[in-house]
């Protein structure tokens, strides 16, 4: 069997797309020969860096955002809504969330794919803030995580600790060039191969020498 290749998922909560590229990515890591390693980012330090606004804040894109947010639940089978205040959304940012999933990586990985998805959820398909700590421990609670564990890690995202490896890996991500998310970063023939969107999998697919089956593999007839 050829070497399995890494694939990295630099991601935030604040963003649906990425929420797809998650989804995608988690339901592909048994079918493609690929190791998928998950790099939760902060996305409002990468926009800032690389000079790139965020979508929902220029009226156009925004817009349509409005109208692709309907389709791309359909077509990628995940629960996104168009939240009440999506402008309030990106306003309050995620910096605590993503100081929460950081905590989690480094303390209990096992959760880490069950927390991103009950973050995003909480935003994008039940309207609620994630701002709050009360709303990152039921997204936690959700996630199955034990409630002195996550009032545990809640207490600690606040410390150099977290948010030096936060702030390690979105400049892990600027590195890259990476300039929005999600982004992935595959590593084929030992060189790294940046592909930035939820909508680049079939190329990926293509230079992987793997089997694109669509965005979910386990309802494919192929």
């Amino acid at each position: 069997m050829s070497k399995r290749r890494v694939l990295e998922l630099f991601y935030d909560v604040v963003s649906p797309y990425s929420w797809l590229g998650f989804e995608v990515l988690c339901r592909y890591k048994n079918v493609w020969n690929v190791d998928v390693q998950l790099r939760p980012g902060f996305l409002a330090g990468i926009m800032h860096a690389s000079g790139n606004p965020f979508q929902a804040m220029v009226p156009s894109k925004g817009a349509y955002m409005i109208q692709d947010l309907e389709r791309v639940s359909r077509f990628f089978q995940v629960p996104l809504h168009q939240p009440s205040d999506v402008f309030h959304v990106i306003m309050k940012g995620s910096l605590p969330a993503m100081r929460f999933v950081t905590a989690v990586q480094m303390s209990h990985p096992e959760f880490l794919e069950s927390v991103s998805r009950e973050l995003w959820m909480r935003i994008w398909s039940e309207d609620q803030d994630i701002s709050e700590p009360e709303s990152i421990l039921k997204a936690a609670k959700k996630a199955l995580m034990p409630e002195d564990q996550a009032k545990m890690l809640l207490s600690t995202i606040s410390s150099p600790e977290v948010k030096n490896r936060l702030k390690k890996i979105t400049d892990k991500a600027l590195g890259y060039g990476i300039f929005g998310m999600p982004s992935i970063v595959a590593h084929i023939n030992d060189r790294p191969q940046l592909y930035f969107g939820s909508d680049r999998f079939e190329i990926l697919a293509h230079e992987l020498g793997e089997k694109w089956l669509g965005p979910v593999p386990q309802k494919s007839r192929l």
